[in-house]
């Protein structure tokens, strides 16, 4: 990480009173904890300066974000493909309380390195061979090993073909190796394997860390169509046993229907609430959002790793329950592309934090923002 004087000089506060939501006590719906039934409150919001900076990095494309309790600091990931700045993880510092997040702090910046102890550069498709960068979407703190899982979903633009991957990295970037993906994770030129920019889009690390589990983002050529306005589809979450590095089991997981003017809807992130059961983020457009959020379980659901197709009729999907949808409840304007999910601490009435962030994607025209919600009983 940056020595402690550079990470004084870029503590940057990025957000403004005028930027920031209240709480809103409506919009609740049940959903699990890992305590038993308990509902998810929307407490309120902060968002980030539009082209903030920090140590020379532009803050944008947030596309997963991880608690760290030991440090009470939160590890945010930056989607950038090294367009802009290297590929990067930040890491960040959020005042919660019971009406809401007081104020976000950005205290560092993380460029992630690559198998030789550089960080990834600019991407270059016409060169001979490619320049592919990683595309990085989920991430997950290991709080027992002091590391972090990252992954990237791949590209699929040939000639330039680059599988996906999930990766893991040292508190400094630092690369410390690879997880064993399945053979459908495969990327190809031909129509089978995962799509363009629909494939490793979530991770989560079960709270007592032995499975890592990755979500891709909508089905692989193999598993049928994505969802459209019409109809749901299933995509993939396959489960990782953290001391091998070695996929042993894969779930199906179903997606909703598109909710217009969106065309296609996808998973774009999960936490682990216990060893087989999840909070998941759907999202549904990007600009105009749809954002709801499932409990989902694996239940009796049927181990896929095997399985060459998810349209096999024997295939038994997780099941799943509306816990929140964020584009109903009152008062919460804007809500913009949220893709991170993590659980936070405990907030000063006693309920678990849970703490969401959105992908701007470095547009003008899009929002950097932080979302806090309440696990457990509702409080007037």
């Amino acid at each position: 990480m940056m020595p402690v004087r550079a990470l004084a000089r870029v503590a940057v506060l990025l957000i403004a009173a005028g930027l920031a939501g209240g709480p809103v006590l409506l919009g609740c719906a049940p959903v699990a904890g890992p305590a038993g039934p308990a509902v998810l409150q929307y407490l309120g919001q902060r968002r980030v300066w539009p082209a903030a900076t920090v140590a020379g990095t532009v803050v944008g494309g947030l596309s997963a974000i991880s608690y760290d309790a030991g440090r009470d600091h939160y590890y945010v990931l930056s989607d950038d493909r090294s367009q802009r700045n290297p590929a990067r993880f930040y890491t960040v510092g959020l005042a919660l309380s019971d009406t809401g997040i007081d104020e976000v702090r950005f205290t560092g910046t993380q460029p992630l390195l690559d198998e030789h102890g550089r960080p990834f550069p600019p991407p270059d498709l016409d060169a001979d061979p490619p320049v592919v960068p990683p595309d990085p979407e989920g991430l997950a703190f290991d709080p027992d090993r002091q590391r972090l899982y990252w992954s990237s979903e791949g590209e699929r633009r040939p000639p330039a073909l680059a599988d996906p991957w999930v990766r893991i990295a040292g508190l400094d970037g630092a690369y410390r190796g690879t997880l064993r993906l399945p053979p459908v994770l495969t990327m190809s030129a031909d129509r089978r394997g995962p799509r363009r920019n629909a494939a490793l889009e979530g991770l989560t690390l079960s709270p007592g860390g032995r499975w890592l589990y990755a979500g891709m983002e909508r089905p692989g050529y193999d598993d049928g169509d994505p969802p459209d306005r019409t109809r749901g589809a299933l995509t993939r979450i396959t489960r990782f046993d953290v001391d091998s590095g070695q996929p042993v089991a894969q779930f199906a997981y179903p997606l909703e229907a598109a909710s217009p003017p969106a065309k296609t809807n996808g998973l774009t992130n999960l936490v682990a609430l216990s060893d087989d059961t999840f909070l998941v983020l759907e999202r549904a457009g990007s600009r105009r959002p749809v954002v709801r959020i499932f409990r989902a379980e694996i239940a009796e659901a049927t181990d896929t790793l095997a399985v060459a197709s998810l349209s096999d009729p024997a295939v038994v999907p997780m099941r799943k329950t509306l816990a929140l949808d964020l584009s109903t409840v009152p008062g919460l304007t804007p809500l913009d592309n949220v893709e991170g999910i993590t659980l936070g601490p405990p907030l000063p009435d006693g309920r678990r934090s849970v703490v969401l962030v959105s992908d701007d994607n470095f547009s003008p025209l899009q929002t950097t923002q932080f979302l806090l919600l309440a696990m457990g009983p509702v409080r007037p």
